[in-house]
């Protein structure tokens, strides 16, 4: 299959990665280099990173909870439409946003700062 340029460059990363970790001289991560960024096939950058330990997997994308939400608008339209008298609709907010807030201020930070790093 060929390669496309992120591939390129996600390999690329790989090796500057590897020579930072001490596995690559840096004679070897040139030619490396030079290697990766000129590969026309997915083979090709394998055969550069054979040796070399795999990445760590990604961390697993934390979702927005869209129930919370839902839920929560849902019971403020229910207010809305019985005479919008007392806000009830506070108490079940709350008692589920205790449980829901923390996650989803995280969520939030990362939506706002993807570079910011999971400390959970």
């Amino acid at each position: 299959m060929r390669a496309a340029d992120a591939d390129r460059e996600r390999t690329a990363e790989r090796l500057r990665d590897a020579a930072a970790e001490g596995r690559l001289r840096p004679d070897e991560l040139e030619a490396r280099l030079e290697t990766a960024l000129s590969a026309a096939t997915l083979g090709e950058l394998e055969r550069v990173v054979v040796d070399l330990p795999a990445p760590p997997p990604a961390p697993p994308r934390q979702q927005l909870p869209v129930t919370y939400l839902a839920v929560s608008a849902l019971l403020i339209v229910i207010w809305a439409l019985t005479g919008a008298g007392y806000f009830w609709p506070i108490w079940p907010i709350l008692g589920w946003g205790v449980w829901e807030g923390p996650r989803l201020a995280r969520v939030g930070l990362r939506a706002c700062h993807p570079s910011a790093s999971s400390t959970s």
